[in-house]
């Protein structure tokens, strides 16, 4: 591009972000990071154009580097699977997602000159648990407890919308790649020959592999077309007692000692729900604009990710 577009990224030092910042810039983009340790980003992503210590939790100078920004890439909150779901992380869970997307809109909105486009995290439990139903982006929410905190977290993206700013809701999926996020501790127990499925195995598990999330985030940032609710899912979800198996098949070890949900309850509590329901969520606007997924079935992506 004749003219580096600066695009402001949070979140920028985790599993998604990473990969996402060394793409744009590639691309030619000017990323700058936000982050609440700009010192660690500089280290953990080095080469981008510009480190902002930003404050999710408060407005400050760092509103002034949204002035002129092409787009905000919001991916910024505190891990899904991070520990326990106690009450105290649980809030930690909700206002790293509200209170930031509530910080960030108020801040563009402040901007003398506006971002063209915000990219707002969202995730696939925004459906709830919805057993073997196929579900897209016009799907209603579900009841539970991180299906309505993606619910409000929408709406407070949203708020871009009437400021003139094309806004999209990345309803993600579980991202698998080599070294960080859920496939290194799925991993594990296949390397030691006691792998199999979370019970009861016919809970749908909406994966994508990692290139193909950052390229349906380059999508979003570049195609007009793209506004409202994007699922971030790979084509062919599995249930869980299939993908464990194709897993198997990969590593080449078996995949037949299942992991009953009542003892993951006992160790996670409520977070345990989240692996023993899911989402049978299919990209569907993705498809209908002509995305080309690199890595549409599991076998393909995890051949790729464990060679």
């Amino acid at each position: 591009m004749s003219e580096a577009k600066r695009v402001i990224v949070t979140g920028a030092t985790g599993l998604i972000g990473k990969r996402l910042c060394a793409r744009l810039t590639a691309k030619g983009y000017a990323v700058v990071v936000f982050s609440r340790n700009a010192d660690h980003a500089r280290r953990s992503v080095p080469g981008m154009a510009e480190y902002v210590n930003w404050t999710p939790d408060a407005r400050g100078d760092w509103g002034q580097a949204l002035e002129g920004a092409y787009g905000v890439v919001h991916l910024a909150g505190a891990p899904i699977f991070g520990k326990r779901w106690d009450a105290a992380y649980k809030a930690q869970i909700r206002d790293s997602r509200i209170i930031s997307t509530r910080i960030m809109v108020d801040a563009m909105e402040a901007a003398p000159v506006r971002p063209k486009v915000f990219i707002c995290g969202s995730a696939v439990g925004y459906y709830g648990d919805t057993g073997n139903t196929e579900v897209n982006e016009s799907s209603p929410p579900g009841d539970d407890f991180l299906a309505q905190v993606c619910v409000v977290w929408e709406q407070e993206a949203r708020r871009a919308e009437t400021l003139g700013i094309r806004t999209v809701l990345l309803r993600t999926g579980i991202v698998l790649d080599t070294k960080e996020g859920a496939l290194p501790q799925l991993v594990v127990p296949f390397r030691l020959f006691v792998g199999g499925p979370i019970l009861p195995g016919t809970q749908w598990l909406p994966w994508i592999h990692i290139d193909d999330e950052v390229g349906l985030i380059v999508l979003a940032l570049e195609d007009a077309r793209v506004s409202g609710p994007l699922n971030a899912t790979a084509p062919a979800p599995q249930t869980n007692y299939d993908f464990t198996r194709t897993l198997g098949k990969v590593i080449g070890t078996p995949s037949w000692l299942p992991v009953p949900g009542f003892s993951l309850k006992i160790l996670l509590g409520e977070l345990a729900d989240r692996l023993v329901e899911g989402q049978r969520a299919m990209p569907q606007k993705a498809l209908e604009l002509g995305y080309q997924f690199q890595f549409p079935t599991a076998e393909q992506a995890l051949r790729d990710l464990i060679k």
